[in-house]
């Protein structure tokens, strides 16, 4: 947060890019002093994102390959990202995964939710604009204990609701 404050004052935005995994987690970031968030992965599995659509032990599940997998890396559309352009396909160190996702439906429905998740949690802050999120949040460090007892636990979850994954 100290660098949020020393690059605003220097007139930089300041990216939030890692990690991003709820709309909490993006009110966290803006609210720790990010102007934007980068939440790429967020959009995996929708039907407008790239990957073939695949049924997996029953369930629809789309293709996905990180910037920084090998995949990518061998095809030519992010060497260059990771300082590796110019490596031989057997010397490239990837720092990304391929895998799958499941299938989230269209792009649309997901943004919806994200912004019914970022309004919710600046309404928990008090706070109607992303300044008065920078302004007024105050962070406090919880245990392990604590951020598993604030996720429904002890319960099995027969329908998924949309902005929800239990992992």
């Amino acid at each position: 947060m100290n660098v949020a404050e020393a690059a605003h004052r220097l007139g930089k935005t300041v990216v939030a890019d890692g990690g991003i995994r709820y709309s909490g987690d993006i009110v966290k970031a803006l609210a720790a002093g990010g102007d934007v968030v980068m939440i790429g992965s967020l959009f995996a599995g929708t039907e407008e994102s790239p990957g073939e659509a695949v049924i997996y032990k029953g369930r629809s599940f789309k293709s996905y390959r990180g910037m920084g997998s090998l995949g990518a890396m061998k095809g030519g559309c992010s060497k260059d990202r990771y300082f590796q352009e110019g490596t031989t396909e057997d010397k490239l160190v990837p720092e990304g995964i391929e895998g799958m996702v499941p299938h989230k439906g269209p792009i649309s429905g997901v943004i919806y939710q994200m912004v019914g998740g970022i309004r919710a949690g600046m309404g928990y802050v008090g706070a109607p604009t992303l300044e008065r999120l920078h302004e007024d949040s105050h962070f406090v460090q919880v245990t392990a204990a604590s951020m598993k007892e604030s996720h429904p636990h002890d319960v099995v979850i027969t329908k998924e609701a949309p902005n929800y994954r239990a992992e």
